[in-house]
């Protein structure tokens, strides 16, 4: 039980953040998609997308450090006095994703 106590709100708190990391998440996904991937030809570039990496690179960046500004402070907050740092703050990055991954499953089990 004392483990749970230690771990319950930090683990809460970056699974709630992982909601919050959908967007970026995704946005990063389709970046990643659109750019790096079409140039190689493992996937297609949206056709009326025109703008170059540009635009993309701007939002990546605005909403990544929104994000950022809100996922540190919050956690330097939840984090257990008696808890190694590097030990966290991994534990920490590897709970944000969990949502997002849940999601794609789901829309790749369930799209018809």
């Amino acid at each position: 039980m004392r483990p749970l106590r230690r771990w319950g709100a930090p683990l809460a708190v970056n699974l709630i953040l992982g909601v919050v990391a959908v967007v970026p998440l995704w946005l990063s996904m389709m970046f990643v998609l659109s750019y790096p991937l079409a140039g190689l030809g493992l996937a297609s570039r949206e056709p009326t997308d025109n703008d170059g990496m540009l635009p993309w690179t701007v939002i990546l960046a605005l909403v990544w450090a929104v994000f950022l500004a809100l996922w540190i402070p919050v956690n330097q907050w939840a984090r257990p006095e008696s808890c190694a740092r590097g030990r966290y703050w991994a534990a920490s990055a590897g709970l944000v994703p969990v949502p997002m991954v849940l999601l794609v499953v789901l829309s790749v089990l369930f799209d018809g």
